[in-house]
């Protein structure tokens, strides 16, 4: 994977260093929210009162941090157009690292009351802005780094990187529900996770220490810094850039937070499923999702975004009602869910950032994804998990997955209106 061809046959090095320090800040970001997702149904009683809402009100603060994230992505988006992406990349892996060590350290909800979600609450605060920032920048910085013809590859390493350290938390929850018991779970067992997770902010540190700055920045900052309301110019002068990372970030964020983190505890809680069974079928999914990144990116040089991008949203459209009908004890049903799920969802990951990237600007492209994205992640991501919860509670559980059907029709006509980016220069 180290070399590839560019169209003139010279053999071109992957700068994987690079491109691993590039990505490692989303993967622990992105490891430690599906950790917190995932052993919710363990920590949830512990932080808060001990009676049927605590799951719901765990779900509740994990969707108000996800509210956060707009603001870290304008803020962080806009200090890394005018500061730099590195700089900006540093400060947020900062504060998600150090939010994960907070969590890990929680009193509980007997020891100090209601103290304990008020302090949950801020250190979720605390990472979703910094992986509002995280996403853009670190999307900004993949695509300019990366040579004409090789976007869609220098951009899989982004989750690459991510879908491994997913695969880490999921092996972690099938060693700690094989090592320990429910009760030392809901003791001890679920703090364990983002202990680790505050380890790993550490080692991010480390590898971007030596990163440097992005050519088209320096080339661009300029232009940045004399820009005045920069989200209110992506409106103004780009306002289809924004209608299109809004329109292919609704079935984005539905995907991942439906077979990465709403499926796990609706399975075992709804559906009757064991969790060590889910956390099984969770990780083969996640392996295969890794496998596909960097096939499918190379896929979208030489094919295209916009064919790719049409495949996904209608496989998902036509499959997510009846992959649901599966949701249930039996470890091969479960494992048909989410190796089909995330197979699909890998066609759109492996070049999230490369499409975010082509849309907009440099002067714009940090304020622009991390605001208009995050925003929608916030508003259709943030509140999955809730809202397959309270359907739950109705007995409506399957009216979730029409839900997503619908998201990914309105992301098909979206991708259907839009001209393809992959062969022009990054703008």
């Amino acid at each position: 994977m180290s070399q590839v061809s560019t169209e003139g046959g010279v053999r071109h090095r992957l700068p994987v260093r690079t491109l691993v320090a590039a990505s490692i800040g989303n993967a622990i970001e992105w490891y430690d929210w599906t950790v917190y997702a995932t052993f919710s149904i363990y920590f949830a009683s512990q932080i808060f009162p001990n009676d049927d809402t605590a799951l719901l009100n765990t779900f509740a603060t994990y969707a108000v941090a996800f509210f956060f994230r707009p603001l870290g992505g304008w803020i962080l988006g806009r200090f890394a157009d005018v500061r730099g992406r590195r700089t900006a990349m540093i400060l947020t892996i900062v504060l998600m690292a150090g939010g994960s060590a907070v969590i890990g350290l929680l009193p509980t909800f007997d020891q100090v009351g209601w103290l304990a979600p008020i302090l949950l609450l801020l250190a979720r605060i605390a990472q979703g802005m910094s992986l509002g920032g995280e996403v853009s920048n670190a999307s900004a910085y993949l695509a300019e780094i990366a040579p004409e013809g090789h976007r869609g590859r220098y951009s899989s390493f982004f989750y690459i990187s991510t879908g491994t350290s997913l695969l880490v938390a999921s092996l972690l929850g099938v060693a700690l529900t094989a090592w320990l018991s429910d009760a030392q779970l809901d003791s001890f067992g679920w703090r364990i996770p983002f202990l680790i997770g505050g380890v790993l902010g550490v080692v991010g540190l480390w590898l971007r220490r030596n990163m440097a700055e992005t050519e088209m920045f320096e080339q661009r900052k300029g232009e940045a810094q004399h820009t005045h309301n920069p989200l209110l110019t992506t409106v103004q002068k780009h306002p289809r850039a924004v209608a299109t990372i809004i329109g292919i970030t609704l079935l984005n964020t539905l995907c991942y937070y439906t077979f990465f983190s709403a499926i796990p505890p609706y399975a075992v809680d709804s559906q009757g499923a064991s969790d060590n069974d889910v956390f099984i079928a969770l990780t083969a999914g996640t392996a295969l999702f890794v496998a596909l990144q960097y096939p499918f990116g190379k896929l979208s040089d030489r094919l295209g975004r916009r064919p790719q991008l049409l495949f996904w949203s209608a496989a998902i459209a036509i499959l997510v009602v009846p992959l649901s009908l599966l949701i249930g004890p039996g470890l091969p049903q479960l494992l048909v869910v989410f190796c089909t799920g995330l197979g699909l969802y890998a066609l759109m990951a492996s070049i999230a950032p490369a499409i975010m990237s082509e849309i907009f600007p440099t002067e714009l492209r940090g304020v622009g994804i991390g605001a208009w994205y995050n925003l929608t992640v916030a508003t259709f991501g943030g509140t999955a998990p809730f809202v397959i919860t309270a359907l739950g509670n109705a007995d409506m559980s399957g009216a979730f997955f029409f839900y997503v059907a619908i998201g990914a029709v309105v992301t098909f006509f979206t991708v259907w209106k839009l001209p393809e980016t992959a062969h022009k220069p990054l703008p």
